[in-house]
């Protein structure tokens, strides 16, 4: 019997190691992964130079609090801030951490200014914004919620997509409003620009201030935040996963104007952006912010939703819709979607699933063309067992 607490229905395997998009179990068999530690893994496994800075840096320091200046914290930060639409940035050790950050960051904000009234912060059926108890009722996923009441107040909610509810939402309470640019958990459901850009315009119209949540879209658009190509500019966002490779890291990215009420003492962390995990974030970002990084992963996720949407074509009656942008993708399927993701592990193609009966696939940044069309026939393999 495990010692692990019940929280996960885990699958029955565990690897022993990986290289580049694949992981090895630990009888040596090898799958192309495309679950990534859940959109994580932005650079595939062991990639040489995230182990190189891992290795470096280990043997300078790895942790002193932030009690003390940081170098390489200040160094991220800085770069953070010159390539965003930030002016300040606090890290943290995950995306639900980010989250709690940012709705923090937005309470304070008007309480500084002298309106503690407006604390209350809206958002989407369907979100998901990690499992601390203040971001598990803001997203509002009843089997998420079942067994933790009592319910952590300050969060309306409306349905996905409509503007009218979202309208008449708002009130002399309203804070913010918190969305993802694509919901990940939720079904790979993209936010489009022209919606990004109204939620923007509601927000500055009624003094509200615009939460962006890219803890899962971060690099995967083929930018560096996931909602770059709407022209809009929030007032925080989260982010987690990729900014570490595979490190736990995150931050919650903020500008000066919002940053007003964060003073000494009124937020903190133990482990967030330590040594460690910030010249990792460094090294990740040397690799995303290289010469055309960003250009071919477009051109391989182009590559990517092209043959995705032949699958469809070829298999109506198993693929129903293919969701999301680049190397962030979703299959709304018409069969069972558990199923599904066990058939294709038994070819040796690992994904996760999602809300909507989908299956999310986040192939690393770094896959060839040549080893997604690896996975691509493994799922058309598939949709031919059921077809037979």
């Amino acid at each position: 019997m495990t010692s692990i607490l019940g929280t996960y229905a885990r699958k029955d395997i565990s690897f022993k190691k990986g290289k580049g998009t694949y992981l090895y179990s630990e009888n040596g068999d090898k799958y192309l992964d495309w679950v990534c530690g859940i959109a994580t893994n932005i650079l595939g496994h062991g990639h040489p130079r995230l182990v190189k800075a891992i290795q470096n840096q280990s043997k300078k320091l790895w942790h002193v609090s932030n009690a003390f200046i940081i170098p390489e914290q200040e160094k991220l930060a800085k770069r953070l801030t010159n390539f965003t639409f930030a002016d300040k940035v606090f890290f943290t050790n995950s995306g639900t951490e980010a989250i709690e950050g940012s709705i923090k960051i937005a309470r304070k904000y008007f309480h500084k200014i002298g309106k503690p009234e407006k604390n209350r912060i809206i958002t989407f059926e369907g979100a998901f914004h990690g499992r601390s108890l203040a971001a598990l009722f803001a997203a509002n996923n009843k089997s998420h919620c079942e067994g933790f009441g009592p319910k952590v107040d300050g969060f309306d909610q409306v349905s996905f997509a409509n503007h009218e509810a979202l309208k008449k939402a708002i009130n002399e309470n309203t804070a913010a409003i918190m969305v993802e640019p694509i919901q990940g958990e939720g079904g790979i459901k993209v936010v489009p620009d022209y919606c990004l850009q109204g939620l923007k315009e509601l927000c500055d119209k009624n003094n509200i201030l615009l939460i962006l949540d890219c803890v899962q879209t971060i690099f995967r658009t083929g930018s560096l935040l996931g909602f770059e190509k709407s022209k809009i500019s929030p007032d925080i966002c989260a982010i987690a996963k990729g900014i570490g490779g595979g490190f736990p890291l995150g931050a919650v990215l903020a500008t000066e104007k919002t940053s007003v009420g964060m003073t000494p003492g009124t937020h903190g962390s133990t482990f967030g952006g330590n040594p460690l995990g910030a010249s990792v974030g460094n090294a990740v970002l040397d690799i995303v912010l290289s010469k055309g990084f960003f250009n071919n992963v477009k051109k391989k996720g182009s590559y990517f939703h092209e043959e995705l949407k032949k699958l469809k074509d070829n298999f109506p009656k198993i693929i129903e819709e293919v969701r999301g942008i680049n190397f962030i993708k979703g299959l709304k399927l018409k069969v069972d979607s558990t199923e599904f993701v066990s058939k294709l592990m038994k070819h040796k193609l690992l994904v996760v699933k999602a809300s909507e009966n989908c299956i999310r696939l986040f192939p690393p940044l770094t896959s060839t063309t040549k080893e997604l069309s690896v996975g691509l026939k493994i799922i058309k393999k598939v949709c031919q067992e059921y077809k037979n």
